[in-house]
């Protein structure tokens, strides 16, 4: 008897998938590719997913359909094929999609005072009336908690269409996270590179920030697995380099700054803030002490044809502030509070021409 691939699809169309009730013909589970080889026939059944609970079945069926229908002659037996349709990529969010600009303070070194920028800069683009969130993106040395007060928060699930999300602890008006809100403080955090990075990852993409205007992300210093985390997970607008005026600080930022030109990573520069950038006792406010030197980020400025966006002074209260929970951008009228005014407005006027003569910035991909 002569087999042909008809008479091969007359007979499966007897067999019914179970999970529908349609016979797999008209469902379409029989691949073309019927191949009929004197007695034996041969062909492929596609099913939607893998481990499809109906597959064995569905083969021995078709097996039967075939001696049923076709012959008991036919040799059929372990010449179906089961194959399974390529599963569509998950469609994934843009990380932080509500995000309008992504800000990145970083320093070449410890010690210069790059939280305190960056937490009363947060506060200080808050006060401008814009939508602010702030990372502590520094893994090993969180010091957001502190700085606000909120040493004792543990943020929480929150719903958000199909997934549960941490929901930020905001105050001043700043939206934030840090992993300092999910260890213990008193201990040191003793992780690998590679679960750090794990762990920053899930801060940013796994949290509802919602839309912002500005995310503000304090990065540690000098330049590590973190910093590649970040440009690797999202696209910078930015990054602000923080410095004290003297030699050996400004050395280091210059390595930070081209960790961040560099053609792999390629992040705009906004400019330099010049931190401790003179003593100002409370009680003379116009006297000015250089304790570390006088100007030299306003040098390495010009040197390297970035925008100074501020100058910090050190007066009592900075240190206070921190310890107390409250920074000092929150008084708009002390004398540090006007400067991180000024470089607020400053860093808004840089992100409006960054963006405005320059492409968005690329993630970085890794090529493995």
């Amino acid at each position: 008897m002569a087999f042909y691939p008809k008479l091969i699809l007359d007979a499966l169309s007897h067999v019914r998938y179970p999970g529908t009730g349609n016979d797999v013909v008209s469902a379409g589970m029989v691949e073309d590719n019927v191949r009929i080889d004197g007695n034996k026939i041969s062909f492929a059944l596609l099913f939607d997913k893998a481990n499809d609970p109906f597959a064995k079945s569905l083969v021995k069926a078709c097996e039967q359909a075939i001696l049923t229908y076709v012959g008991a002659e036919a040799e059929i037996k372990g010449n179906i094929e089961v194959r399974y349709k390529k599963a569509m990529p998950e469609v994934q969010e843009k990380p932080l999609a509500g995000v309008k600009n992504i800000i990145a303070v970083s320093s070449g070194k410890g010690g210069v005072g790059k939280s305190t920028v960056a937490s009363n800069l947060a506060v200080a683009l808050a006060n401008e009336g814009y939508k602010v969130g702030l990372l502590d993106a520094d893994i090993f040395g969180p010091s957001v908690p502190k700085m606000f007060g909120l040493e004792d928060a543990r943020p929480v699930l929150e719903p958000v269409g199909s997934r549960e999300l941490i929901r930020p602890e905001e105050k001043f008006g700043v939206k934030m996270l840090s992993i300092g809100f999910f260890v213990d403080p008193q201990n040191a955090v003793l992780w690998r590179g590679g679960m750090a990075s794990n762990a920053l990852k899930q801060l940013i993409t796994d949290a509802n920030w919602g839309d912002l205007d500005y995310f503000v992300v304090d990065l540690p210093p000098g330049t590590s697995d973190i910093h590649l985390t970040m440009v690797q997970t999202v696209a910078i607008t930015g990054a602000i380099v923080v410095s004290t005026p003297q030699e050996v600080a400004l050395v280091d930022a210059r390595k930070g700054i081209s960790m961040f030109t560099g053609d792999k990573v390629n992040v705009p520069i906004l400019g330099l803030v010049e931190n401790m950038a003179w003593f100002t006792p409370a009680e003379l406010p116009e006297n000015k002490y250089y304790l570390f030197g006088k100007e030299g980020c306003k040098r390495l400025a010009q040197d390297l044809q970035v925008p100074l966006l501020g100058q910090i002074p050190i007066v009592q209260s900075i240190c206070e502030g921190g310890d107390n929970g409250q920074p000092v951008a929150c008084d708009a009228n002390s004398i540090t509070g006007q400067a991180f005014a000024e470089l607020a407005r400053n860093v808004v006027e840089q992100v409006a021409v960054r963006n405005s003569t320059r492409p968005e910035t690329q993630k970085v991909e890794v090529h493995k």
